[in-house]
């Protein structure tokens, strides 16, 4: 094991755009990163883009790599665990094993730990989308065999595609619920606010466009001003004006509640596919 190398299995979508950062950052060179998928393409594709070393068998990335950064699907975990197990227990001695970072969704850390060896350095992390475009936002929890320079070495790793933080894992299906999830949420308000430009009579191209850079705009204005969302809203709302009247409508129609309630049908769900 190199203390150094930063290993992959799983080589989708969420793994290759942890690669990408990774490798921009310089967190680690691309010589220092091992990557395994059972489809070999995708294995192909990234010692291509960015002259990764591929493995020939998930046990090697497990018996090289200093981290292994578990991205694979939720239902195929089980059988992967099963094979990281064996490997750990033939070749590391308690205590010296890597560290191991699931961006699973919804596998929670007793799960890990109920299907690896004791003493196994664990740090669940639920990652979101923008990652793909290194504007993600990540949440990490630990177990207690995770130190404290482990949690800032996979801090970095998810600062490399965004915005990261360290939290209980308690609140980890909230966090689902929220920022895991809520790309699909924003979307969905993109395309209705979009839809409604062209049903008042805006060409499409530049309804999207017009919405696009009204949401990128309105949360550079949050960023840059630091006020609170309310206070921002009231500037854009005069009495008896434009914005007050299409505020009305959506308060009507329960805009709020609905948010509370897809927030909180998404953390239930993360909930249960941790059980």
């Amino acid at each position: 094991m190199s203390a150094g190398v930063i290993g992959f299995i799983g080589a989708g979508n969420m793994g290759s755009a942890l690669i990408g950062g990774i490798v921009k950052a310089r967190c680690a060179g691309p010589e220092n990163i091992i990557v395994y998928d059972v489809i070999r393409e995708k294995s192909l594709d990234l010692r291509n883009r960015y002259n990764v070393t591929i493995a020939e068998s998930l046990s090697e990335v497990v018996i090289r790599a200093g981290t292994v950064v578990l991205a694979v699907k939720p239902q195929n975990m089980s059988e992967v665990l099963d094979e990281i197990s064996t490997t750990l227990k033939n070749v590391y001695e308690s205590g010296a094993y890597p560290l191991m970072i699931s961006i699973a969704a919804g596998i929670s850390l007793g799960y890990l730990e109920e299907r690896l060896p004791e003493g196994v350095p664990l740090i669940r992390v639920m990652p979101n989308t923008p990652a793909l475009v290194l504007k993600g936002a990540s949440a990490l929890a630990r177990n207690a065999h995770v130190r404290d320079h482990q949690m800032e070495w996979a801090l970095k790793i998810f600062q490399s595609v965004g915005f990261a933080c360290e939290v209980e894992e308690k609140l980890m299906d909230a966090v689902t619920g929220l920022s895991g999830s809520g790309p699909a949420y924003v979307l969905l308000f993109l395309e209705a606010l979009t839809d409604a430009g062209v049903f008042t009579g805006l060409p499409r191209p530049l309804a999207r466009e017009l919405v696009l850079h009204t949401v990128a705009g309105t949360v550079a204005l949050v960023q840059e001003t630091n006020k609170h969302f309310a206070d921002l809203k009231d500037m854009v709302t005069s009495p008896g004006g434009t914005t007050i009247h299409g505020l009305r409508v959506l308060e009507c129609a329960g805009f709020r509640g609905n948010i509370f309630d897809a927030v909180m049908a998404a953390a239930r769900r993360s909930k249960e596919l941790g059980t």
